[in-house]
């Protein structure tokens, strides 16, 4: 039976205790297989006039397990696991080495004086549903009104943590910072400094996209993105908890050799437009980035009819994409729905769809923005060189953070995380 196991540790070398807590878990799991959700730094949950000292906050990770033996048998397990990690009695609210709580196992229920299953809980913690909403979005949590899934879950909490995804260009004409990355020590140095900085998700883009860019064909858009995912892959060999590794293509043959090398997620921002991109989903257990576009590179010629109401638009189109995806067999768990901004939007249109991105949850999927650096906020802020638009991105991000927009795209990760953070903590 599938087990889900939350994990949590805001003492000591809390990254590393949920390094060791996975492997062990995975030492326990039928078959020895484990799949891990990305990391969430969360406030710590604290009583009323508690000590200041406790006021630490928590690295939060939900993994999944096999386990065929009973619900108190496995709650004996990571009790002693645990155990084995330091943990000790403490208050109820003290700060912890290591924190392992059963979530659900297979879809049946449990009572006794040592465990509930599913857990009673699961509904209010957004730092459980944050990560749990990245490794099963789709899973139906019994015991739940309708058995809701994880990500219908989360969307009821009125504060939860969106997922940053750092922008990698290998390109030399990006808009942005084209040539930034042209030498393995400077992508080295940018993925310790991310590392550091916990973000979670790395977006690999070897082609760009701007209005005006030169196509480039599959073979030269793998030369670039080759070296990068070796170099990631050697970097993290081993490691459970690491960012993931999405590559931006919308070449079938380009995706296919980067699932090869360890790539977990496809940002396709063409919206497959090649129809083998398809068959290289079915294939495959990658994640999928389902971009709105009307034509790639970018023209702001193209654009949606002004009278249009571009939420509505995107839904209906993102609904078609869907049902052909699962007429393929791509299950939906496996889709993140992107609205492209600048994509066949003008600069308002763009913008109407930030204000209005709470109304895309009508979608059964995650959803992502990447709207960092992008010219439609010359509209509002005027002119100022990509580079310069890290501030307006940033308050951006805020605003799509706090209405749950699940994954936010930006060039500047740990920037935008370190805001996020602040507010998170003086919110509460």
């Amino acid at each position: 039976m599938r087990a889900y196991v939350a994990l949590g540790s805001n003492l000591g070398a809390a990254s590393e205790n949920l390094e060791k807590a996975a492997v062990l878990l995975r030492e326990l799991s039928t078959g020895k297989k484990l799949r891990a959700s990305p990391i969430f730094r969360t406030p710590a949950l604290l009583p009323v006039n508690g000590p200041k000292e406790w006021n630490l906050p928590f690295l939060n990770a939900v993994v999944e397990i096999e386990w065929n033996e009973s619900p108190s048998e496995l709650l004996g397990a990571l009790k002693r696991t645990e155990t084995q990690l330091g943990r000790v009695p403490s208050a109820r609210w003290a700060p912890r080495v290591i924190d392992l709580d059963l979530l659900v196992l297979g879809d049946s229920s449990f009572s006794s004086p040592e465990l509930t299953l599913p857990h009673p809980e699961i509904s209010r913690r957004a730092f459980v549903l944050d990560p749990w909403k990245h490794l099963a979005p789709g899973f139906r949590v019994p015991g739940t009104a309708g058995e809701l899934s994880v990500l219908a879950l989360s969307r009821m909490l009125s504060v939860r943590a969106p997922l940053w995804m750092g922008i990698m260009n290998l390109t030399p004409d990006s808009f942005s910072d084209g040539g930034a990355l042209a030498f393995p020590q400077a992508l080295s140095d940018r993925l310790a400094r991310w590392e550091l900085a916990g973000v979670q998700a790395i977006d690999f883009g070897a082609e760009s996209t701007r209005p005006g860019a030169s196509t480039v064909s599959p073979e030269e858009e793998w030369a670039r993105l080759e070296p990068a995912l070796r170099l990631v892959r050697e970097r993290y060999h081993g490691r459970i908890f690491r960012p993931l590794v999405s590559v931006d293509t919308r070449h079938a043959a380009t995706a296919e050799k980067a699932i090869e090398l360890g790539a977990e997620i496809l940002n396709d921002v063409s919206g497959l437009a090649d129809p083998a991109f398809v068959s290289v989903l079915k294939n495959s257990s990658c994640r999928y980035v389902l971009m709105h576009s009307l034509s790639v590179p970018a023209d702001p010629k193209i654009v949606l009819p002004p009278d249009a109401d571009p939420v509505k638009e995107l839904l209906g189109w993102a609904e078609k994409k869907l049902e052909v995806l699962a007429a393929a067999g791509v299950s939906r768990d496996r889709v993140i729905f992107d609205p492209g901004l600048g994509f066949g939007k003008n600069a308002a249109q763009s913008l109407e769809l930030v204000k209005r991105a709470g109304e895309l949850e009508e979608l059964p999927v995650p959803v992502l923005f990447g709207h960092s650096r992008k010219s439609f906020q010359r509209a509002c802020f005027g002119e100022r060189p990509a580079q310069e638009r890290d501030g307006f991105s940033i308050g951006i991000s805020q605003h799509l953070a706090s209405v749950g927009v699940e994954c936010l795209r930006v060039h500047e990760p740990q920037l935008h995380a370190e805001a996020w953070a602040a507010y998170s903590e003086v919110r509460t």
